[in-house]
């Protein structure tokens, strides 16, 4: 089937252009490299040609909007962390939905602060970044329990890195097979994988198929490089549970994601659920 162009798109990930690339220090601090850690602008670097540079930031928000009106994106799932993600929130509720991020080294001061985001800003969803949390909290690790308790409590789900990091991190904390121990604690909870899972992309079939509330997005990845393994399981028996995700503008621009989608071998049935239906299901959006 040609790429569908009548059909809205929800982004799962998605972001605001920013001066200078100061939001990437809880990374370096961390990376002992001396590429990461002095000659990056952006940590994985070594991975993304064409890292979207020198976009305007005198209306950030503006620009954002302008770029999802281009390839009819409808929703952006993006954090609440900094002004500009706040200020987009009560400016256009209709078009951003708020994701909290989630630090399980705070403890209940995290918990606190999840509430508050989700009472505040009505979250629709968490994330977090295991090997990027300083020190590094593994997906299984018992910290990050109480996080995954109070998603179920909230019935919001989590959206979770998993696979080797792009940046220079150990990747231990995002093996897949750590994902397995968390479904059995937490049936009810909904996770979604962030960043591929590579190269345990045969695992993580295998987990969706045996977890019913384990999904899979596309962040972080040009849809050139989709894995075939996730393709091929979308094609056959997990179209409801692969999600369409971008890494804008963090390291790929839309022209590029929207220039390559139409080449990913999807069925006809799987374009809307990739691009809208599954994320609108989860993020409890209203149908298309």
């Amino acid at each position: 089937m040609p790429f569908p162009t009548d059909v809205p798109v929800v982004d799962t990930m998605i972001g605001f252009p920013h001066e200078g690339w100061d939001q990437y220090a809880f990374i370096r601090r961390q990376t002992k490299d001396r590429e990461s850690r002095e000659d990056f602008e952006f940590p994985a670097e070594y991975m993304f040609k064409g890292v979207p540079k020198d976009l305007p930031t005198d209306d950030p928000v503006g620009f954002t909007l302008h770029e999802m009106d281009r390839f009819g994106i409808r929703h952006g799932l993006i954090g609440v962390g900094d002004e500009t993600s706040r200020t987009a929130l009560r400016k256009h509720p209709d078009r951003f939905l708020a994701s909290s991020n989630v630090d399980p080294n705070t403890g209940m001061d995290g918990i606190r602060q999840l509430v508050r985001e989700y009472e505040e800003f009505g979250v629709r969803a968490a994330g977090c970044f295991p090997s990027g949390t300083f020190p590094q909290v593994p997906i299984d690790d018992k910290k990050m329990y109480p996080f995954y308790a109070k998603c179920v409590e909230l019935d919001i789900p989590i959206f979770v890195c998993a696979g080797v990091p792009g940046p220079r991190l150990k990747m231990a904390p995002q093996h897949v097979k750590l994902i397995d121990e968390v479904m059995y604690d937490f049936p009810e909870l909904v996770m979604v994988t962030r960043h591929g899972c590579e190269p345990w992309v045969d695992l993580a079939v295998k987990l969706m198929l045996k977890w019913p509330n384990l999904y899979y997005s596309t962040s972080a990845f040009a849809p050139r490089y989709y894995p075939k393994a996730i393709v091929d399981y979308a094609n056959t028996r997990g179209a409801h549970k692969i999600l369409y995700a971008g890494y804008f503008p963090m390291g790929l621009t839309l022209d590029r994601i929207f220039g390559e989608l139409p080449s990913v071998g999807f069925k006809d049935e799987v374009w809307p659920q990739f691009l809208y239906g599954n994320a609108a299901r989860l993020l409890k959006i209203d149908p298309a």
